[in-house]
């Protein structure tokens, strides 16, 4: 018999769901069905996988309030849940919009007159996604959607600490003929994901460094692609010449929406000295006006810390910051509340490099904030980092910001604004350092990662090559 997976509910901290994770012989079989009925999938056609990714988004609208309940009940909150579901349904409708022209085939003369070339590409038959446990759903099909419209057969793993979503999910899923056998989501932990890497083509992963490692060194043994998205640190760089109201507004929402719990949030913040106290009081000021999600859901803006052993690296980061020397000047603490583990959003001072909060990935609503004398000493503190996910600059003059951005290591740099990856996906962005490996996965490069190119070099003519041998 399967092992089971106790999952804890994140505003009770009680055990209330339980997962049975397939065994490596199921999954192994499940992985041979899947590439079978992927034949059926590819020859369909892109009309074909359109049409079935549009009956999806109709399922997933029918079993909306199931989807909407299983979220809450992972995550402990209610509008980012929403918002998930939202954003699922509109990949489907842009990656739909999108795809005809991405695979459309070209065919075009080469140097040589008489040899012309028919450029063209095969997805790969089976493709695995390791997601995690903030963006239960969004995560887990952010690589999904464009995949299967690249003509590929999907298995997706989403994190066992939020996994409840899956079975509304399925249920939708399984209500479209040409959808059901070649995309399914599997319950289990990390044993399951490593065996996944086992039985695909190629994997995508979202979640820490250390796991990620991990998945990107399974996948080099078996010799397939990995596209991993990783950790950061993302930094913010406030310029004298900023508008204060406008860029506290966006800092403290980059900062702590979803609890913080993002691999985007902005988590270190270097704030040009002339400006430094009066940034910090009304960042504060705006901070202490939000509310915890508690003792329900609608309560407040700031849902539980998720996932239990988060909890613990927060209160670890903290109490490290302030042996250090660094001043609270709201929040501060982890709180349990009937269960939940709660952290208000919290605004540091008089911190420092030294400080794992300033270092360490903390992921959650804690925004410390250092001053820079010099725009040079702001990007060496920004750079100071093995993260190179996203940042962002805020300026009088957009030319002034973009200047700066230049200069960051990280993929995508929001200019005036924060968290502009999480609602923007035209831009195409690689991760730099340790953030990442692969291509993008937003842009029109993201679907592309799922196919391998092939060219036909066809001879239009009835002559002999002039470098044949003469025979």
């Amino acid at each position: 018999m399967n092992k089971t997976i106790e999952v804890r509910n994140p505003r009770t901290g009680i055990s209330d769901h339980t997962i049975v994770p397939p065994s490596k012989n199921q999954l192994e079989q499940q992985c041979l069905n899947l590439r079978q009925a992927q034949i059926h999938w590819q020859q369909i056609g892109i009309v074909g996988r359109i049409e079935a990714l549009q009956q999806l988004k109709q399922a997933v609208l029918s079993q909306r309030d199931r989807l909407t309940e299983a979220l809450v009940q992972d995550t402990g909150r209610l509008s980012i849940s929403a918002l998930e579901i939202d954003s699922f349904l509109s990949s489907i409708d842009r990656w739909c919009q999108l795809a005809p022209e991405l695979l459309q085939e070209s065919e075009k003369n080469t140097a040589i007159p008489f040899i012309k070339l028919q450029q063209t590409f095969v997805p790969y038959s089976l493709v695995g996604v390791i997601s995690p446990w903030n963006f239960p759903l969004l995560l887990s099909t952010i690589d999904t959607i464009p995949a299967l419209l690249a003509g590929c057969a999907v298995m997706v793993k989403p994190s066992e600490i939020a996994p409840r979503f899956i079975a509304p999910l399925m249920k939708a899923i399984k209500t479209v003929p040409d959808l059901r056998d070649i995309l399914v989501f599997i319950e289990g932990g990390g044993e399951t994901g490593a065996s996944l890497i086992e039985y695909v083509d190629l994997i995508c992963f979202t979640g820490s460094v250390a796991t990620g490692r991990k998945v990107g060194a399974a996948a080099a043994a078996n010799f397939i692609p990995a596209f991993l998205e990783l950790g950061g640190k993302d930094p913010a760089i406030i310029l004298s010449s900023a508008n204060l109201e406008l860029t506290t507004s966006a800092i403290l929402w980059g900062s702590v929406v979803n609890t913080g719990q993002s691999c985007l949030s902005l988590e270190r913040i270097y704030v040009a000295e002339s400006i430094f106290e009066q940034f910090v009081d009304l960042l504060v000021t705006k901070a202490k006006s939000l509310k915890l999600a508690y003792p329900t859901v609608e309560s407040g803006e700031i849902g539980p810390i998720i996932a239990e052993r988060q909890a613990g690296i927060i209160s670890e980061h903290l109490q490290d910051a302030i042996a250090k020397g660094a001043m609270v000047r709201c929040g501060g603490t982890v709180e349990e509340k009937d269960g939940g583990w709660w952290c208000y959003p919290t605004v540091l001072t008089q911190v420092n490099h030294s400080m794992k909060v300033m270092t360490e990935e903390t992921f959650a609503p804690i925004m410390p904030i250092m001053p820079f004398v010099t725009v040079e000493e702001a990007i060496n503190l920004a750079n100071d980092t093995i993260y190179g996910l996203s940042a962002a600059v805020f300026a009088a003059e957009e030319s002034e910001a973009i200047a700066v951005a230049r200069q960051i290591d990280a993929g995508a740099i929001s200019i005036n604004d924060a968290g502009l990856t999480a609602l923007i996906y035209e831009g195409e962005k690689n991760s730099f350092k340790y953030s990442g490996l692969g291509g993008s996965r937003m842009g029109a490069a993201s679907l592309k990662r799922f196919l391998r190119n092939k060219a036909f070099l066809a001879k239009t003519n009835s002559v002999a090559d002039p470098w044949w041998f003469d025979s």
